[in-house]
Parts: structure tokens; C-alpha cells; sequence
């Protein structure tokens, strides 16, 4: 399967808007950049019919994400400090990184190969005997809910616990706020 003209400009964007946060010395422009970066992630996630992520990408990169990086700018100046220094070893560590990641995608089977282990495994099973072994017609809502059942209540876990770690920020802020208003 080939890799359609969509797809390699969008990803195309998606690397030219990343280097253009990083060298970003205005901080909202940063996060606009950000929120940018995201909703191209939205759309390349999309044409890969990878609908579900692409949802919580938009949503959590394109929506939450970029408010609380606002909410953080009220508190903060606008400009990022220069350092009168600079420090290779982070460069390094992920140039490292990186190169160890594509490292590991060098065995991958090829885009869309339909002989691949993902399509040789599971999913046929589920596919044939969702209906018969947990009586759930939709087999997406059977997957999530039962065979991994487990995961999707880690998942709900860890999004509630960021949850009350924001409204407790959020809290303090309001609550350090008024103090200051009334000295």
C-alpha cells in the first residue's frame, strides 16, 4: 500500500510546525504553534483511519492541552528567558533517543502488509466469537469493555487522576489569589 500525497504533507506540516515551536522564543506562540501541531497530528491520524485516536488527539492536544498551557502563561511572562549557556548533553540524549526508536521500527513488517502479526493473531477471534462468547453485538464495545476491560479502567484511572491533580492546581491558584487580594 502506497503512502497517498495527504499523507506525507500533512506529516511534511507536522515536522515544519515542530521545528518552528522549538525555535520559538514567544511563549504563546509557542503554544498556538503547539495546538497547530496537534491538530495536524488530528489529521494524519485520521487519514490512517485511526478515528478513536485522532478523536483524543484533537480533544486532549487540540482542546485541554493548549488551555492549561494558557492557564500556565497567565502565571508566567510572555518571553522565554536566554540562557547564557548551552547545554548539548539534552541534544544528545535525544538524537540518542531517536535514533534507538528507528532502530527498533527497522523490523517492522511493511505498511499495511496484511500478512503482518497484528492481522494474524486476535482479531479474526474476535471478530467470529465476540457475539457468542460475551453477547455484545458492537465488537469494538465488546473489546474495550470486556477483553480489555482491565486496560480501559487503568486508562479511566490515570485521566481521573489528572483530573483532580488540575482542579487541585487550579484551586490553589484561586485560593493564592485571593490572599494576594486581600493584603
Amino acid at each position: 500500500m502506497m503512502v497517498g500525497f495527504i499523507d506525507v504533507t500533512l506529516f511534511g506540516l507536522l515536522v515544519i510546525v515542530a521545528v518552528a515551536v522549538v525555535l520559538q522564543r514567544n511563549l504563546f506562540v509557542a503554544v498556538m504553534l503547539s495546538a497547530i501541531v496537534s491538530l495536524l497530528s488530528f489529521g494524519l491520524y485520521l487519514t490512517l483511519d485511526a478515528v478513536d485516536v485522532a478523536f483524543t488527539e484533537a480533544a486532549v492536544g487540540v482542546g485541554i492541552a493548549t488551555i492549561l498551557f494558557l492557564a500556565a502563561l497567565l502565571h508566567t511572562g510572555r518571553k522565554e528567558k536566554r540562557s547564557a549557556r548551552r547545554a548539548w548533553w539534552p541534544l544528545l540524549l535525544v538524537l540518542a533517543s531517536g535514533g534507538l526508536l528507528v532502530y527498533g521500527t527497522l523490523d517492522l513488517p511493511a505498511f499495511g502488509d496484511p500478512n503482518a502479526p497484528i492481522h494474524s493473531h486476535v482479531s479474526q477471534h474476535y471478530l467470529e466469537e465476540v457475539k457468542e462468547e460475551i453477547y455484545i453485538p458492537n465488537v469494538v464495545t465488546a473489546v474495550l469493555a470486556s477483553y480489555r476491560g482491565y486496560d480501559t479502567l487503568g486508562e479511566v484511572a490515570v485521566i481521573f487522576t489528572a483530573m483532580i491533580a488540575v482542579f487541585m492546581l487550579l484551586s490553589g491558584l484561586r485560593r493564592r489569589s485571593k490572599e494576594e487580594d486581600a493584603s
